[in-house]
């Protein structure tokens, strides 16, 4: 223990924020890949939802358009037979004996040829609707066919990523636990609890345009210069995030 504590105070600060700014680098990519992988099977589920919601929907429609099928049959029927009575009553009507049978036969045949009017009304809102809901069905297979498309490609995308990064991701992880091992426990545990408390992971951040690259609010000039000389760990007045001085690109 007294040989571990010797060698953490022989690192000098500017190892130390070079120490802490490897880290958050590191991390940060883990968090990337993670957050990369996270989504897409948030993506997968939404079309695998979306899929099975276009496939009940196409068999309603496909229902209905068998119901009004059914109806317009049912209509044509109707018709058939309104015109069978019709013929039956104008053949009484030639074998009647008075007037009065004769108005009766009449008001049969009007009320019938009535009720064909009726049913062919019928007939033609129902193929109105049976035409609406078969354009509904011809939208709904083609959007049902691009959505499986989506999704096959999603899955072969999520795939890919799984595999292409799962090795990076070990690689990164055994990268930040040797960078861990070289920083003494006090500055890691502030490390990992500024981090946790930050909403987009960052615990270490460099100062671009005077301002801190966490919260972006201006950094004094004095304090500033003190970033610069490294000299000690310099935390953001405003978020508490670890100050170090821009790297430049990267």
């Amino acid at each position: 223990m007294a040989k571990t504590k010797s060698k953490t105070k022989e690192i000098p600060v500017e190892e130390k924020l070079d120490l802490l700014y490897d880290l958050q680098q590191t991390v940060s990519k883990i968090d990337s890949i993670r957050t990369l992988r996270g989504e897409l099977p948030l993506e997968v589920q939404d079309l695998e939802d979306e899929i099975e919601g276009l496939e009940t929907r196409l068999t309603n429609l496909e229902a209905e358009v068998k119901s009004f099928a059914d109806n317009i049959l049912g209509k044509k029927n109707e018709i058939a037979e309104s015109e069978l009575l019709i013929k039956k009553y104008e053949a009484q009507q030639a074998n009647v004996k008075n007037n009065r049978e004769y108005d009766s036969l009449n008001k049969e045949i009007e009320y019938q040829t009535l009720e064909i009017e009726l049913c062919n009304k019928h007939i033609k809102e129902f193929a109105e609707q049976e035409k609406n809901k078969k354009a509904l069905i011809t939208e709904s297979k083609k959007l049902l066919s691009e959505r499986k498309i989506d999704l096959k490609d999603k899955k072969k995308e999520l795939n890919d990523i799984v595999h292409e990064t799962q090795t990076e991701e070990e690689k990164l992880i055994g990268r930040s636990e040797r960078i861990e091992k070289k920083i003494d426990e006090r500055l890691l545990t502030a490390f990992h609890r500024i981090r946790k408390n930050a909403i987009n992971g960052l615990a270490v951040v460099t100062v671009e345009r005077d301002a801190c690259g966490g919260c972006f609010n201006k950094i004094p000039p004095q304090r500033q210069l003190d970033i610069q000389s490294q000299r000690k760990v310099i935390v953001c007045e405003y978020c508490g995030r670890i100050l170090v001085q821009s790297r430049g690109e990267e």
